[in-house]
Order: structure tokens, then C-alpha cells, then sequence
């Protein structure tokens, strides 16, 4: 009878695969990472970023748009941007900008990273900083600093009909900007239209009212985003179509407008079993844009990406040890991990988003139905499904025998959202975390990023040290 942990992933998926193999001793490895060894090492619970993944994807993401150019022979340019919120961190941005990338900005603060990457010399004035969002007081002078310094490829993208007479306020010179499309909603959700930007019908008469006789402001750029992201569904085309119809009606009047930005959307690996055309979807999205701005007599846009989960989603995994089991009635077990989903993988629990889980070690041994919980005494603090499955399915536990297990495909959000280095639920720690990056001759190296989060850290934010 087969009916080891390996026997099961291997009747379920196609394994080893890509970034996952496993070896002989039933120990997994991803990115040909030795897991084990790097846990004996560092112990749990555990972060790590595996940065070469990140330059991975927007290399992959490049080849696909210039082979889609190529086929339909189009005649604008592809700029690759990042969505900073995604990941904030220093090593994230230091990676992804080696790959002569641009920036997209959500709020003021983002503006002083922009900075600092400025004076490091991580980009420069020809860098696009697209800057999206609901713009308060310091987002708007902070961009408007930043275009009185010469950045003249700073977009700052309209997302109401104030933001415009704000800015020009504050810039002191003829400065460039985009409009975001407030896009329509999928029926099921609970709102018909994006709280983001100006709807489809409204965008014409505000250029005619604000841009068209205004000296000193151009209109570059056409947002568009889908909350939903990018998929191959009815859905999607629609949006896309009806945006390619506002930008044809716009470029007509408008001969400065020659950008279209197509958000974000890409979804990352969530399962052993995800399938999606990447490469399908970037050469239908070209080629509906050059057949529609064809049909209208209009030249092609440049077009803009803003990747940001799919820019660093796959780099992050988290790392824990299962601490004891719990029977709790004659059906339930309940694996006790050492750290808090709530605190580390808070999506799991916000958003009831799944990453793949699997076990790090004992592959080899036969395996069980369990619950996952975490350590604070709050009962959403727990993950008990898997895509595939509905269920999660481990090797059986044994207190003589240790069991680790890893969540990949982490990197985007958990920390921002949980808030790293701040205060958690339960006063639970915030795991240590490991950079892994390649030198120049393309040898693996970590570093640690952080420790453990101790208690005179919480201490000190709670008031109780100096």
C-alpha cells in the first residue's frame, strides 16, 4: 500500500518540480536550498528571502513582452515597474533595480525611499516613478519635490478631480501626469466601481476641462487596473476593451498621450497544481491593444506594467516546527506550530489566502488529516486547507520525531501587513529572517536580516523601558 507523504504528492501532482525535489533521506529543497540543514542551523520559526527568484520573474516577464512585440511587429516600448508596497525592504528593491526596472508609489513615504535610492544611485532621473493613490498633503508635496529636483519621470496618475490643481500648486515647472480608470467591479462583489481613479465616461470631458488648454501640465499616461487581476475570462477582456476605447478617444485629442499602464494582476504559485499561461496572456494583451489602436488609426502605447506580488510573491518562504498534536474530539488534530499565523501569514486569516505548505522533513512517513494552529489564544489563529485538497495532509506526527514545515511563496505583504518589528497579537515574536542571495560567481550566500523580536523590543514600544 502506498501511503507515504511522498506517495501522495506524487498521485496528486506532476514532482518534483521547478523550485521543489526532494531527497532520498524524504528531506524537500527549494531552489536546490537543503532546507533541513538550513533549519539545524538557524532553528524556527524562520523567514527567509530568496532574492535571485525576484530578477527570475522580471527577466521572464521582459522575454514574454518582447516576444509578443516582435510577433506583431509593435511599435512601442515595455517598462517594467514595481509595486513598492509588495515589499518595501532594501534587499527587495536593491534586487529588482539591478534589473533596469521603474517604481510605482502608493503613498508619501515612498517618495523618501525614492529618495534614498536616488542618492545611493540605485536609479535615476530617466527612472519612471509612477505614483498612484489617494494623495493627502505630504504625498503631494513630496511628489512635487521630487519634479522641482529635474524628475521629470515622476507621473503622478490623477485619482480624483482635486489632485490635479493641488499639484500644480506646489510644481514649479510644466510637469506630466495620468489619469487612473475607476474600473468596473465583477458582479459578485460588493460594490459596482473602483473607489480608485475617475470612470470610464468621466475621463474625456475632465482632460477637455483641466489638461487640454492647460500649458503646463501633459497627458502621458492611461491607468488601468483590475482588482481582480489579470485573468483569461470575459470579465477581464471587457475591462481592457472598454479602457482601449477610452484611451483611441483620448489619443485623438490628445497627440502627448502615449502610455498605457495595465496595473498589476499576476498571480503567483498558491499549489503544486497552479496552472497558468503567462506567456499566453502577456501575447493577447498586445494583441488586442495593437488591433484596436490599428482599427482606430491611432499609434500604439508604450506599455506599463506594475508587478508586485508576482515580483516578489516566490522569493519568501516561513519556516516552523510543529510543537505537540491536540485530539481534540474524534476527528480534529490539531498540530501546534511555534510561531502565530495571525502574526507572520496574516492573509491566511484576513483574506483566507492559501500559500503551498509542505513538510520540510520525514516525506518518507505515512501521513494524516490535520489542522494547523498557532500560538496565540485567539481561535482565528489557524490554516486548515490546502487548494488541491481542502484539507491539509502531513506526515504523522511523533513526539520522538521532529516535524518542520515551510509556507512558500511568502515574500509579498506578510510583513507590512503584520508589521514587522512592531507589536503582535499575543505578544507572539517575530521570527528571525534570512537573506540568500548570489555573489558574483553565483554562489549562494545568507545573511541574517534580523533576529528573533525579544521582549525589551515589545517592552520598549509598550512604554515600560526607556
Amino acid at each position: 500500500m502506498r501511503n507515504k507523504y511522498i506517495d501522495l504528492i506524487n498521485q496528486t501532482f506532476d514532482f518534483p518540480q521547478e523550485e521543489f525535489d526532494v531527497n532520498a533521506q524524504g528531506e524537500l529543497s527549494f531552489h536546490g536550498l537543503d532546507l533541513s540543514e538550513l533549519l539545524e542551523t538557524h532553528g524556527t520559526p524562520l523567514k527567509i528571502t530568496y532574492l535571485p527568484k525576484i530578477s527570475e520573474n522580471i527577466q521572464k516577464t521582459k522575454a514574454w513582452f518582447q516576444n509578443a512585440f516582435e510577433k506583431y511587429n509593435y511599435q512601442g516600448q515595455y517598462f517594467y515597474s514595481y509595486c513598492t508596497k509588495s515589499s518595501h525592504f532594501k534587499h527587495v528593491l536593491d534586487e529588482a533595480l539591478e534589473n533596469n526596472i521603474h517604481i510605482e508609489t502608493s503613498s508619501a513615504f515612498d517618495i523618501n525611499i525614492v529618495n534614498a535610492l536616488l542618492e545611493s544611485k540605485k536609479i535615476n532621473k530617466d527612472t519612471f516613478v509612477i505614483c498612484n493613490g489617494f494623495k493627502r498633503e505630504q504625498y503631494i508635496n513630496n511628489i512635487s519635490d521630487l519634479i522641482n529636483n529635474k524628475h521629470k519621470n515622476c507621473i503622478p496618475i490623477i485619482d480624483n478631480y482635486e489632485e490635479l490643481s493641488l499639484l500644480e500648486e506646489q510644481i514649479d515647472e510644466d510637469f506630466q501626469v495620468g489619469i487612473r480608470i475607476a474600473s468596473e467591479e465583477e458582479p459578485k462583489f460588493e460594490f459596482y466601481t473602483s473607489r480608485l481613479g475617475i470612470g470610464y465616461k468621466n475621463i474625456v470631458p475632465f482632460y477637455k476641462r483641466q489638461i487640454e488648454h492647460n500649458p503646463k501640465v501633459k497627458l502621458k499616461m492611461l491607468h488601468f487596473f483590475i482588482n481582480t487581476g489579470i485573468k483569461d475570462n470575459a470579465y477581464y477582456w471587457n475591462e481592457l476593451h472598454k479602457c482601449l476605447k477610452v484611451y483611441t478617444s483620448l489619443k485623438k485629442i490628445c497627440p502627448e498621450l502615449d502610455s498605457l499602464n495595465i496595473g498589476g494582476g499576476f498571480p503567483i504559485k498558491t499549489s503544486l497544481g497552479f496552472e497558468y499561461d503567462y506567456e499566453y496572456m502577456i501575447d493577447e494583451i498586445v494583441y488586442q491593444i495593437h488591433t484596436v489602436c490599428n482599427d482606430a488609426k491611432v499609434e500604439v502605447p508604450h506599455i506599463f506594467t506594475e508587478f508586485g506580488s508576482f515580483t516578489v510573491g516566490e522569493s519568501g518562504a516561513n519556516f516552523y516546527k510543529v510543537l505537540y498534536q491536540k485530539q481534540q474530539n474524534d476527528r480534529e488534530l490539531w498540530n501546534m506550530i511555534d510561531s502565530s499565523f495571525i502574526t507572520t501569514l496574516p492573509d491566511t486569516w484576513a483574506i483566507n489566502k492559501r500559500f503551498i505548505l509542505l513538510p520540510i522533513n520525514r516525506w518518507n512517513d505515512n501521513y494524516e488529516r490535520v489542522l494547523l494552529g498557532g500560538l496565540t489564544c485567539d481561535s482565528d489563529d489557524y490554516y486548515n486547507s490546502e487548494q488541491h485538497s481542502n484539507a491539509v495532509y502531513l506526515p504523522v506526527y511523533h513526539s520522538e520525531k521532529p516535524l518542520y514545515i515551510g509556507f512558500f511563496n511568502t515574500g509579498a505583504y506578510q510583513e507590512s501587513i503584520g508589521g514587522l518589528g512592531g507589536l503582535q497579537h499575543c505578544l507572539i515574536p517575530q521570527p528571525k529572517q534570512l537573506i540568500i542571495q548570489k555573489d558574483k560567481e553565483g554562489k549562494l550566500t545568507t545573511t541574517v536580516f534580523r533576529e528573533k523580536q525579544t521582549h525589551q523590543e515589545f517592552l520598549k514600544i509598550l512604554g515600560y523601558e526607556n
